[in-house]
């Protein structure tokens, strides 16, 4: 006779369960198209903002460089503190890495030498297309020495800094999120050059001169992933540039 087995306890098996889906990766960059609709929208109300600040200095201060200086701080002012608002309030993010102002990402030389060789080739293919050389509002502007000490301050400083927050930092990783990396960049040069078409004369060879320039940058930002980087670069551009004018205009010795 042999001993009883203890009975054995089978417990009913658990139905299989999924383990839950992996989170959607988060689209880069986080804004959509129609945050740049509303962008354009603050950029259009900050520019005619702009030239109503403008009115009021030039009857106050009486000097027309000092008049477009204070214009372009209340412009870009404006435009980035709406942007910053609308980045920290809508998605609860930072305004300056979000516009990728990180680290180089390159040699701080390197990215200078770069910006001045971009000012060689389009110096070359300015004088290729012919470009316009006579008077128009940025000439004019740096008839004075007050004109001149601005408007050097200002190409190296707030100039490349907010185009390079507004077009590559802003525009351009929207457009090659969509487009790829060539067609975006190419298309985020053409209003950088249409946005000095009037400040040329309304040449339209200026425009696409710098609208090359402006993909030259957009290269920059997109190999090294820093709007900072771009910025040194298209300030160095602008220096090269400036000091070129300078010279050819024989102001420069005289400062």
């Amino acid at each position: 006779m042999t001993p009883e087995e203890p009975p054995v306890n089978i417990e009913p098996t658990a139905p299989d369960v999924a383990p839950p889906a992996p989170p959607a990766p988060e689209r880069d960059p986080f804004w959509g198209y129609d945050d740049l609709v509303w962008f354009i929208g603050l950029a259009i109300a900050s520019m005619l903002a702009a030239w109503a600040v403008e009115w009021v200095a030039m009857k106050l201060v009486h000097v027309e460089m000092v008049s477009v200086a204070i214009a372009m701080f209340a412009m870009y002012g404006l435009l980035f503190g709406a942007l910053g608002g609308m980045f920290r309030v809508v998605y609860n993010r930072p305004f300056w890495r979000s516009l990728g102002w990180t680290p180089l990402g390159a040699p701080a030389m390197m990215v200078m030498l770069a910006g001045m060789a971009t000012a060689i080739l389009v110096a070359m293919a300015s004088k290729l297309i012919q470009t316009p050389t006579g008077d128009n509002q940025m000439t004019q502007l740096l008839e004075t020495r007050a004109g001149v000490l601005v408007m050097g301050t200002l190409s190296i400083t707030l100039a490349p800094l907010c185009e390079e927050l507004a077009f590559r930092g802003f525009l351009q990783p929207l457009l090659v999120r969509s487009l790829g990396a060539a067609p975006g960049i190419l298309l985020a040069a053409i209003p950088f050059g249409l946005l000095h078409f009037h400040e040329y004369g309304n040449s339209w060879r200026h425009a696409l001169i710098l609208s090359l320039a402006g993909a030259a940058f957009g290269c920059m930002r997109h190999a090294t992933g820093s709007t900072k980087a771009s910025a040194l670069m298209h300030a160095s551009y602008n220096g090269l540039i400036f000091i070129a004018l300078m010279t050819e205009k024989r102001i420069l010795p005289h400062l």
